[in-house]
């Protein structure tokens, strides 16, 4: 069902959202509620709503271009939104006792600043043109600013907002300038129209490289990857553990959005220019993620640096597309997996991060490896989901890590890098050191002190659950959720 342009009903998930998130802000302002409870239950509900809009617009097959090409409605934008959606609410939930115990809740900001930075992702996600995706990621990144100094007391907090925003700033520009450099390439700001001028020879060469590297940088920023990675370990472990996970989980899908739409759809043509960047960028994020990792003592901080060495697998299937010479179908592979692997990453650090949240407690942050000591004890159902969550980071089977790691290996083979493959297999084998370390703590080892029994609401044990469960799930069949995404990936990018 395609749509013409200048059509609102395409951007009706975004166009909701705002509606409801003013009406929150409404609520919020009246309400003198301590705990902020119809703020937080509006959310929730504002997220189900969203979730049932994408979902029906992806079941119609709804698919267009609105306001000039600034805006795309596409599986892709289906897809990636609705595990957006999924994530902020489960971030929500996971986050709840936690921020009430630290006196987040005082003014109702921290709802709305969340729902206003899933709107921020979502425009990122349906952009179609370089304003669009600047417009979109502004957004975001400025109501993340705020979300990660919102414990205005907390000396850690308020030092992670500053390097997050002096540092995002940097990306920023760099990105910005990187446009500006393309724009006076090609004359052009829309992604199609680019793509049609380099295809048609009419670029100019060395204004149009000199902007590809500058878009990289800025991507690779905002995905964490190294050597642009700086912000990842400081912000991660000083932000409220709350908001490390508003931070760490959708805006990556985001993040990860705005690369495949400006690489693959908008330069796709020079992308010999950028394939090379991205498989250094990925062998470093490797090498510096998973050899960092090791040092770590605080849990927080370890989980920020396999974050990078993740980034680094999916840089490696975006990396694999694009070859001389290929099979057909290889790109569309590469790409899909490249998106599998994002998502069930996000999975797997709602996970984890929502571990160190329901394992937290007034007084007490649950942040170093040595505070799940004895967990096993205390309570065996979270230390088993602690195993998965381990077990998938690691990338062994029967775990939805397993198959994500192969699916991107194959592509990567297939385009000829055997080599970086074989690099990168044995950086996952320096990561399961310091996965399995934390297993053997939850173990093996005997509590600190005395042990205190995990205190968590029904709704956060049974997403949990849920959460753990889905790990194992995706990895015994996880045909379905790979032919969504490669059906995604090959409608959307005209693959």
């Amino acid at each position: 069902m395609m749509h013409s342009s200048f059509d609102f009903a395409l951007a009706t998930p975004e166009i909701l959202l705002l509606v409801l998130g003013l009406a929150i802000l409404l609520v919020d302002a009246v309400s003198n509620h301590p705990t902020r409870k119809p703020s937080y239950l509006l959310a929730l509900g504002t997220l189900v709503v969203l979730t049932i809009v994408s979902l029906v617009q992806w079941n119609d097959g709804v698919k267009g271009r609105a306001f000039g090409g600034l805006y795309v409605a596409d599986d892709l934008a289906h897809l990636l939104k609705i595990t957006s959606y999924v994530a902020v609410f489960v971030t929500l939930v996971y986050g709840r006792i936690y921020s009430q115990s630290r006196d987040m809740l005082r003014g109702g900001e921290m709802y709305v600043l969340a729902l206003f930075g899933l709107l921020g992702q979502m425009v990122m996600i349906s952009a179609g043109n370089l304003m669009t995706v600047y417009l979109g990621l502004e957004l975001m990144s400025l109501s993340l600013y705020a979300l990660i100094a919102l414990r205005r007391d907390h000396v850690s907090a308020t030092e992670a907002a500053m390097k997050y925003f002096v540092l995002g700033a940097l990306a920023s520009g760099f990105l910005l300038y990187g446009m500006s450099m393309i724009y006076g390439a090609t004359g052009q700001l829309d992604l199609r129209e680019i793509a049609a001028v380099i295809a048609a020879g009419k670029a100019e060469n060395m204004a149009l490289v000199l902007g590809v590297v500058f878009i990289v940088a800025g991507l690779a920023f905002k995905l964490g990857a190294a050597p642009f990675h700086m912000w990842v370990p400081d912000v991660y472990h000083g932000a409220p553990t709350a908001i490390t996970l508003l931070l760490g989980a959708a805006p990556k899908l985001a993040a990860f959005a705005i690369t495949l739409r400006v690489l693959i759809e908008g330069l796709h043509g020079v992308a010999v220019d950028w394939q090379p960047m991205l498989l250094i960028l990925a062998v470093l994020s490797l090498a510096v993620g998973n050899i960092t990792a090791i040092a770590q003592s605080n849990f927080k901080r370890m989980l920020a640096y396999s974050t990078i060495s993740h980034m680094g697998f999916v840089l490696l299937g975006l990396a694999s597309g694009v070859v001389p010479g290929a099979p057909a179908g290889v790109a569309a592979d590469a790409y899909g997996a490249a998106l599998f692997y994002m998502v069930t990453y996000v999975l797997t650090t709602l996970g984890s991060f929502g571990m160190v949240l329901l394992l937290s407690r007034e007084g007490f942050e649950c942040e170093n490896i040595d505070d799940l000591k004895g967990l096993n004890r205390r309570s065996p159902w979270h230390a088993f989901i602690v195993l998965l969550l381990m077990v998938s980071l690691t990338g062994l089977p029967p775990t939805v890590g397993f198959y994500a790691k192969l699916a991107v290996l194959q592509p990567l083979i297939q385009s000829g890098h055997v080599t970086i493959a074989v690099i990168a297999v044995m950086f996952s084998l320096i990561g399961a050191f310091y996965y399995l370390r934390v297993v053997k703590v939850v173990y093996f080892d005997e509590p600190d002190g005395e042990a205190h029994p995990v205190s968590a609401s029904y709704a956060q044990r049974g997403l949990m659950s849920v959460n753990g469960a889905l790990l194992l799930l995706l990895g015994l069949l996880p045909g379905g959720l790979m032919a969504a995404c490669v059906r995604a990936v090959q409608t959307s990018l005209g693959l």
